[in-house]
């Protein structure tokens, strides 16, 4: 038994160094052939890639610092004129105490669990105005 597995094995040695077998092998195990000065499609493509990525980083980045503060500036500045254009007309309409309650407005069917109990938790003393004991 262990001549025949001798045997076995000498002629699978024989049959791997034989000039097809050790062809094929050699190509498997081969890198493809180099083209275009050593560099493959895929690695052309990645290259591209990474070339691409840094440009439209580079874009980004000079938005984000020369585009955005610029806008944010501009942004913030119309929005203190027209905050102060709104308050404007509230000088100009009657005192909060002369101005008409409706009934809708100001409905309480039980006091509040904090302050006097009258206030809503968004209450601003300049702009709202409820009085208790005035009936419309």
């Amino acid at each position: 038994m262990f001549a025949q597995r001798q045997m076995f094995f000498a002629r699978l040695a024989a049959n791997l160094r034989a000039p097809a077998v050790r062809q094929t092998v050699q190509r498997r195990f081969a890198s493809t052939p180099a083209t275009d000065s050593g560099k493959n499609a895929f690695v052309r493509e990645r290259e591209n890639v990474k070339k691409h990525a840094a440009e439209t980083m580079e874009l980004w980045r000079k938005i984000s610092l020369y585009g955005i503060p610029p806008a944010l500036a501009l942004a913030g500045y119309n929005a203190y004129t027209l905050y102060n254009e709104h308050w404007e007309h509230w000088s100009h309409l009657p005192p909060l105490e002369e101005r008409t309650e409706y009934p809708y407005q100001n409905i309480r069917t039980r006091n509040y669990p904090w302050g006097d109990g009258d206030k809503s938790l968004f209450w601003n003393e300049s702009v709202n105005y409820h009085n208790r004991d005035k009936v419309t």
